[in-house]
């Protein structure tokens, strides 16, 4: 069992944590990996180095730890907003105070990449006992809903909000960072469902396609589908991380006004996938690169025989089952397999048609948007800060650290090893909507072109 604890050192608020054997091997890990941290650089990480990147992981992490159970210093933290001025805006805020109040950061967290780790080795998960759905596409594919198996004493009213939960890339209702959503949902009484993309958290396989960063056919299904079961009077949310985000910020710019989602939030969102591509190619990025693309792998392997047929069908489409199981990096899997499950020209093309940024001017509902500066896979250069400020109904938290799903704070109960920060921002941005009870629609002369808001590319877009 894990423990946290507080102390005064050296006249200064500090944390100790006490780890199970396993969590302090890792940390160790990453301990050695800081003081290795000058001699990496000078290595050459290729993209295509393989299990010699894989290795390094552990050992390279550029966590600045001082040593295991080490006296931790608090950062304080307080995040900034950018939203348009207005009386929808104004109340709004009036009832989210998490937002602009400053929170703590343990020093050891001290850049983005160590907070992304860390989040991803030492996060420690509510385990949840879920219930499944399958829910059958109209190509025949399928998907997985799954719900928290609620005990007596949580049940929940049956007019409750209901929550429809997109994780990221290859990830899923089992993961730390949904699994906690889920219980704060639970908590404010609000039922959430994870919506697993097909293979992902052991979903069926049943045609040759997965998902991509611009197919919301699925995601339109589900909404459908979640919609058609509300009693009267219990309305719907949305909120996606990462791939989740875009997918979610995409099917709300398609859908405008006409979607029954009633207020969303994107987290770690992408936006912008040419310049997300680029990134990956710099420095220990790559290193991120190769570990989706082998999580890639590993969801295809188990359903390689249906794109390897269907590439030798004389009707089927020009799939490359070889590459896709020798993928290092995400864009090799996306040129074997999603863009061509799409009908994509090419991987470039399916990049540049997927960028959600382009969406944000038709977004007709409330939606919440936090970002991390130093997220190092969705780079703060790609947010659509104008697009954004055009629209009456988007919001922008940025925080000046926590990674790619990281946000690991000294609050609650677990302090670092628990809830992320945003947890409680989610709620609270819920709850307030909820209060208001009222449905903005986009004003004509906030609906800007796109392409005279973001251009795509490497366009580096300030924060005013």
């Amino acid at each position: 069992m894990h423990a946290l604890s507080t102390a005064g050192v050296g006249g200064r608020s500090a944390i100790t944590l006490k780890l199970t054997s396993v969590e302090s091997s890792r940390l160790c890990k990453l301990t050695v990996g800081h003081f290795k941290r000058a001699k990496l650089r000078e290595m050459n990480l290729s993209s295509r180095a393989g299990p010699r990147v894989y290795f390094t992981v552990g050992t390279v992490a550029a966590v600045a730890a001082a040593g295991t159970a080490a006296a931790m210093f608090k950062k304080v933290m307080k995040p900034r907003v950018v939203a348009q001025p207005n009386t929808w805006n104004d109340a709004l805020l009036a009832l989210c105070p998490y937002f602009t109040k400053s929170y703590e950061l343990p020093a050891i967290l001290n850049n983005g990449h160590v907070e992304t780790i860390f989040a991803a080795l030492f996060r420690r998960r509510p385990h949840i006992l879920y219930n499944r759905e399958l829910v059958h596409m109209p190509d025949g594919g399928v998907v997985a809903l799954d719900s928290e198996d609620l005990t007596s004493s949580q049940q929940l009213p049956a007019d409750a909000p209901v929550l429809i939960l997109l994780p990221g890339l290859t990830g899923g209702s089992e993961d730390s960072y949904v699994q906690h959503a889920v219980v704060h949902a639970r908590e404010a009484g609000i039922r959430a469902v994870v919506f697993n993309s097909r293979g992902t958290s052991a979903s069926p396989v049943t045609t040759p396609q997965f998902y991509s960063a611009s197919y919301t056919g699925d995601l339109r299904c589900v909404v459908a589908h979640v919609a058609s079961q509300l009693p009267p009077g219990a309305p719907l949310y949305a909120a996606g991380w990462s791939l989740g985000a875009n997918i979610l910020t995409k099917y709300l710019g398609e859908e405008g006004a006409a979607t029954p989602i009633k207020a969303a939030v994107t987290m770690c969102n992408p936006f912008n996938l040419p310049l997300s591509d680029a990134n990956f190619k710099k420095g220990f990025n790559r290193i991120y690169d190769w570990n989706l693309a082998r999580a890639l792998r590993r969801i295809y392997s188990k359903h390689h025989s249906l794109f390897e047929e269907a590439a030798t069908d004389g009707g089927g489409k020009p799939f490359n089952p070889s590459l896709a199981l020798n993928s290092k990096t995400i864009r090799d899997f996306d040129e074997a397999i999603t863009a061509v499950s799409f009908d994509w020209p090419s991987v470039d093309d399916y990049y540049a048609g997927s960028s959600s940024s382009l969406s944000i001017p038709n977004v007709a509902i409330p939606l919440l948007v936090v970002q991390a500066e130093d997220d190092p896979i969705a780079p703060r250069n790609a947010i659509p800060f104008d697009a954004i400020k055009h629209n009456p109904n988007c919001t922008l938290v940025l925080t000046p650290t926590g990674g790619h799903l990281g946000w690991c704070s000294s609050s609650g109960e677990q302090g670092i090893l628990g809830a992320p920060w945003t947890d409680r921002a989610v709620i609270e941005y819920f709850n307030a909507v909820r209060k208001l009870q009222i449905e903005p629609e986009v004003a004509k002369e906030a609906v800007v072109e796109a392409a005279g808001v973001y251009t795509m590319g490497s366009t580096t877009h300030q924060a005013p």
